[in-house]
């Protein structure tokens, strides 16, 4: 499933109280989903590392009773569960990386959702995620008897488009944004190696929105980017920088989108219909249209397309004014429900 398509789900799931496991590689958001999924659901969220858990995490510690005998005490994150009183999801994450034992003392909450006595809420979902045995993150695999516990065991892919949308509600810049849809394949090039190295995945993405942040000399900021995602998208990153900063103001567009120029080269043309689309509002969408109908006019029209979905990304309003409307009704209105519509 891609992130979309998971949100969905877990959020179904979560509801249903059904335990679900969520398989990747590492950085494509599996964490970060699994808190968004809780947050909407209005959900508590417990969230336990089995990879550096002792297996008496999920058991208790052997406490007197008072009577001669000995009972097993809650402690953690089980003692937090086990008092749950409205919705909570608890998250096993890196499960793969946990020793068999630890994964075993787990088997009977997962299934029996009871252990030594102690009888989990029914307000309890567990979900767990972990990395595959050939991303070298140190995973030997899942006991057979665990994996068959959850209800579904999903595989996360990442998605430019679910992952543009994320951008532009973080704050992503629009240099970035605008490059990995030029170069769609680098947002998720993992490559999993003994060296040390970072590959391009969502996760060292959002690590280089930080670095640019920083305001760093160009050559510095160059190399910190290497560090980050590889120095091969690091290049390519700067090669497509210096392709852009030859391109035309996205503000003198704005003032005159009639005579504004159209770019040639596909990598200055995304950068410009990312740029506009930044700018998107109820205010400016009239010039930004104006200039959509260029593109289109141009034999350009997967960027205009490109342009109005982003458009209404940032103002959904955008869609019931009447420049959107007349685009939609055109030609484009084709190329936008041929990319599953504009939003």
């Amino acid at each position: 499933m891609k992130p979309s398509q998971l949100s969905q789900f877990l959020s179904r799931a979560i509801e249903a109280r059904l335990p679900i496991l969520i398989v990747g590689a590492p950085g494509v958001g599996k964490s970060d989903l699994v808190g968004q999924a809780a947050e909407a659901a209005g959900a508590d969220l417990i969230i336990s590392h089995p990879a550096v858990s002792d297996p008496t995490d999920t058991k208790g510690l052997p406490w007197p009773d008072g009577s001669g005998g000995a009972t097993f005490l809650p402690f953690g994150e089980l003692a937090r569960a086990l008092r749950a009183e409205r919705p909570t999801v608890w998250f096993l994450d890196d499960l793969g990386q946990a020793p068999p034992a630890v994964q075993a003392g787990f088997m009977q909450l997962l299934l029996a959702r009871r252990v030594n006595g102690h009888v989990l809420p029914d307000v309890v979902t567990f979900i767990a995620a972990t990395n595959r045995r050939t991303d070298r993150a140190g995973v030997s695999g899942i006991l057979e008897p665990v994996k068959s516990r959850f209800a579904a065991i999903v595989e996360l892919e990442p998605d430019l488009d679910d992952w543009c949308s994320w951008a532009f509600a973080h704050d992503i810049p629009d240099i970035l944004v605008a490059f990995l849809r030029f170069r769609p394949e680098l947002l998720c090039a993992f490559d999993p190696t003994m060296d040390l190295r970072n590959s391009p995945v969502p996760r060292t993405w959002a690590h280089v929105a930080k670095i640019l942040a920083l305001g760093l000399p160009s050559d510095i900021e160059r190399q910190a980017i290497a560090g980050a995602v590889g120095e091969g998208a690091a290049v390519e990153f700067a090669a497509f920088r210096t392709v852009v900063e030859s391109l035309p103001s996205i503000d003198g567009i704005l003032i005159d989108p009639d005579a504004g120029e159209i770019p040639s080269k596909p990598a200055a043309l995304y950068a410009v219909a990312t740029g506009l689309g930044a700018r998107a509002s109820v205010t400016a969408f009239g010039r930004i249209a104006r200039y959509a109908a260029r593109l289109e006019a141009a034999g350009l029209g997967e960027f205009a397309t490109l342009l109005l979905r982003d458009c209404v990304r940032r103002e959904p309003k955008l869609l019931n004014t009447g420049d959107f409307l007349r685009l939609a009704a055109g030609p484009l209105g084709q190329l936008i429900n041929g990319k599953g519509g504009a939003q």
